[in-house]
């Protein structure tokens, strides 16, 4: 078996069959197919119950969409791991071009087709964390989560531990992967409107999507983080020193000390947590 196809679905009985049929045109002989069943209320297990050749995993409740793909990578028998949504948003037949790309360790479908729908309440965010992360990666990322893409199953198994089990699971395998100074390959393809209920919650995901940003590079690359800190407290330092010089009646020496000195103690943390990350990967 050469490429384990994995679909999490939760509440998707308009569009999964519909998803599958497509996967099955055009993924080739060599591939497995797993749908694992979040816990759905609707008719979703009646209709995958009726499809023949996949494999199917049933919850019993709703434990996320990172918990359904991780389920899912443990039974998958390919050496590559294939992830699409069961909502019909991603086009199944990317797939064959995306499989064109196995040199490299992911290959992912990027949203910026042509016909790339991304609903409007998550434009805003999606730009946000996007700048956010380019920056703390020192990489420009295209896509930052999106639910389609290939990677080696040895690779995904790797950083397992670490990934959580909500929405923030693609996010978490893109940083990590870049992090590490894996190739990533983009490729565009188009995105549709969902058909079922949007389970996106702006502002408690994106909420989420931010502080995973942030853990994830504080786990891979801290001085990404500890050296800004740092340096805003350092010109904060000299900013009130001048203020006070010029403009008070007698200089802030202990407010100007305290931030100095968190500025030395934010950079010598952040050099500690560099020390211990480089000598946890060798």
């Amino acid at each position: 078996m050469n490429f384990s196809i994995i679909i999490p679905v939760y509440n998707e009985e308009k569009t999964v069959k519909k998803v599958i049929e497509g996967i099955k045109k055009c993924s080739g002989q060599d591939y497995e197919i797993i749908v694992i069943n979040d816990g759905s209320t609707d008719k979703t297990k009646e209709i995958l119950d009726q499809i023949e050749n996949i494999k199917i995993i049933n919850y019993s409740e709703n434990k996320g969409y990172g918990s359904a793909i991780k389920s899912g990578v443990r039974q998958a028998q390919g050496k590559y791991i294939l992830i699409i949504d069961g909502d019909g948003t991603y086009p199944t037949e990317a797939i064959p071009e995306i499989l064109k790309f196995l040199n490299y360790d992911m290959v992912v479908g990027a949203r910026i087709g042509q016909r790339a729908k991304i609903p409007l309440v998550r434009k805003p965010a999606k730009w946000l964390l996007n700048q956010i992360a380019n920056y703390l990666s020192g990489v420009k990322i295209p896509d930052l989560n999106s639910g389609l893409r290939l990677i080696k199953k040895d690779l995904i198994n790797k950083f397992l531990y670490l990934l959580p089990d909500g929405f923030s699971f693609t996010t978490s395998i893109t940083l990590a992967l870049i992090s590490n100074k894996y190739q990533v390959k983009y490729i565009p393809i188009d995105y549709y409107r969902t058909k079922s209920k949007s389970k996106f919650r702006p502002i408690r995901d994106t909420l989420n999507y931010f502080y995973l940003i942030i853990r994830t590079i504080l786990y891979f690359n801290p001085l990404k983080i500890f050296i800004p800190f740092s340096l805003i407290l350092f010109f904060a330092s000299l900013a009130v020193f001048a203020y006070s010089w010029f403009f008070s009646p007698r200089i802030m020496d202990v407010t100007v000390a305290i931030l100095f000195i968190s500025a030395i103690q934010i950079m010598v943390l952040g050099m500690l947590a560099e020390l211990i990350v480089k000598l946890r990967i060798k």
